[in-house]
Order: structure tokens, then sequence, then C-alpha cells
């Protein structure tokens, strides 16, 4: 019987596309660490995993008979692509399902982070409010604000649609000229435009650090940064220092360079919104990645791959043989995988 590597305990209407299969989940609620993830990896001929499973080029050659990977994520840094390429291993993933809850987080981000709710919300907690003050926890107008998208793919433009009903100015920026209103094709001049900035690019070799103490300063002392993409996307120790010097109003953050683990200089900052890494979290959206993730797999097993809708096999990263880091203009959930 063809074997599925299951490596969370998803709910049974996600699994129902396998059905037949034989299914070989974690004994635990917290899945598979890297050592059993590898050990478990000969004789299936699927994996299907969510976006902390690291499914490397030495699990993939672990399993010699693996015809499909499938992540319940719209990103796919997780993941060696080139290597599964390589080795004729396709990889789908989940775009489209987890557009409309990430952008309402990366929204509410917006939001809390101008309204400086964390610091707020802190202080009450601990007993440090003493009552209502003309001239305390002063935030950012958001309505009528000037919203700067970096990047412009599903996720970006349901959050500029968000942001139509606050008056907002909405631009954007990509590598590629969108042919769209509030195109602006060079990232440093959106910086300086706007007031508020949300990054919405998938994470690759040329994204790293794409907003780095030198384009934090271009911001400059007003203006607030949302990041609901990856951690890595934006320099932590460059924004944490920012934050602390008052040299940024304020920060939204979702996503973090090496999670769950956060840089220490965040966790201290004023005037920022961390949140766990839950832009998908909803339990309706969660469940219809998984689910859609599984019909990707069974698609795929069942020789469909071609007539599956909802099969999306991803482009191998920057440096493999179908190099293209100049279209990734995307949310790719990005590689949010919310």
């Amino acid at each position: 019987m063809t074997a599925v590597l299951v490596t969370r305990r998803l709910p049974e209407p996600a699994l129902a596309p396998l059905a037949g299969y034989e299914l070989r989940l974690p004994s635990g609620e917290n899945g598979f660490t890297a050592a059993e993830l590898l050990d478990a990896a000969p004789g299936v001929e699927a994996i299907l995993c969510v976006l902390s499973d690291q499914i490397t080029a030495a699990v993939i050659a672990a399993a010699p008979r693996l015809r499909v990977v499938g992540n319940i994520a719209v990103g796919y840094d997780n993941i060696d692509v080139a290597a599964a390429e390589a080795a004729g291993v396709v990889v789908v993933n989940t775009p489209g399902i987890l557009d409309e809850a990430t952008a309402d987080l990366a929204f509410m981000l917006i939001l809390a982070a101008a309204r400086g709710c964390g610091d707020a919300e802190r202080d009450l907690r601990a007993g440090g409010w003493t009552g209502w003050s003309l001239n305390g926890y002063l935030g950012r107008d958001v309505h009528g604000a000037t919203l700067g998208l970096v990047g412009y793919g599903r996720i970006a433009r349901a959050v500029a649609r968000r942001a139509s009903g606050f008056d907002m100015t909405v631009l954007h920026h990509t590598r590629t000229d969108t042919g769209m209103p509030g195109y602006v094709p060079d990232l440093d001049e959106l910086l300086t435009r706007a007031d508020i900035i949300s990054v919405h690019v998938p994470y690759t070799a040329a994204t790293h650090h794409l907003i780095g103490a030198r384009e934090l300063a271009l911001l400059g002392p007003e203006a607030v940064l949302v990041n609901t993409a990856r951690g890595a996307v934006v320099d932590e120790a460059a924004l944490a220092a920012a934050l602390h010097e008052n040299r940024l109003f304020g920060a939204g953050l979702d996503v973090y360079a090496n999670e769950p683990s956060v840089h220490p200089g965040l966790l201290s900052a004023p005037r920022t919104v961390l949140l766990p890494h839950i832009g998908s979290a909803t339990a309706r959206t969660r469940m219809r990645m998984a689910r859609v993730a599984a019909e990707g797999v069974a698609a795929v097993l069942a020789n469909r791959a071609h007539d599956a809708t909802r099969v999306t096999a991803v482009d191998p990263p920057a440096g493999s043989r179908r190099e293209s880091p100049a279209k990734l203009t995307d949310d790719q959930e990005p590689r949010e995988a919310r």
C-alpha cells in the first residue's frame, strides 16, 4: 500500500482525500523531530507537512520512492525545492486559501502598531495606567495615511482593499511594473513617501534583509513597519535598534527570522506588537489549507497532477534551473505559510 508520511495530526476531514493510503503519523501532537523525520522518510511516496518541518535534501534522499511533498502553507522555504526537482519530486502548496485571513491580521497589526496598542495594553495589565490623560498613549492616524506595500501579490492586494475603507493612499512596489495605480518603481521612494509600510514578499536570497538599517532610516521617526511575510526579510537587529532609539514610531510583527526564537531586542522594544505567527490562524482557514494540501498530494499520487486545479507546483529558488528572482512579486504567504 502507498505510504504517506503526515507530519502532524490533522482533523479527519482534512485527511479524507488520502483515504485508502497508509498514513504514517507521529505519536504525539508536536510532530516529528528532525531526526525522527529523517528516520520516517524511507519507504514513503508522499509527505504532507507544515512550514515548521524542514524537508531537506537529506530527507528527500532518504525517501527514494518519494513522489510528492504537500506543504500546508503558501510559502515553501522550508523545503529544498531544488533537491526535490532533481529527484523528480513534485512540491504542492496551498495558494489562495489564506489570503483574507492573513490580510485581516496584517491590517490589525497596522492599526495596533500605529495606535501604540501594545504598550497601552501592557501598562494596563501591569497596573501602570493611572487614568485618562490628554497626552497619554498618543499614536499615529491610520485614516487618511499613506500605506506602502512592499510586494503586491494576493495578500498585499487584500490589505489594499481594507485600506480603502480608511481612505488611505495606497502605494506599492515590486521589482517589475504591475501597471496598476499606485505603483512605485523605486523601493527607496516608497519608503520615503509612506507613513506605514507593510511587507508582503517571499523570502529568497534577493529579499534577505530587504528592509535593513538604511531602509529603516528612510522611513523616519514617525513611520510604522508591519511584517507578515517572513522574518528574515527585515533585519531584526536594525529594527530593534531603530525602535529603541526612537528612529521609528512602531512595528507590528507576526514573523521572525529564527522562529520560535524572537530577537531579544524586539522583545523589549517600545511601541511594538508581537504575535506568534498566526496570520492564517482561523479554524476555517487552517482546515481548508490542510484539506487542499492533502488533495494536492492525492492528485499527484493518482497521476492527476495536471488535472487538479488546486495543485500548484512551485518553482525552485534562485540558483536552480528555473531561476527567475525578478518575477517574485507575489506575497507567497509569503513563504508565510501562515
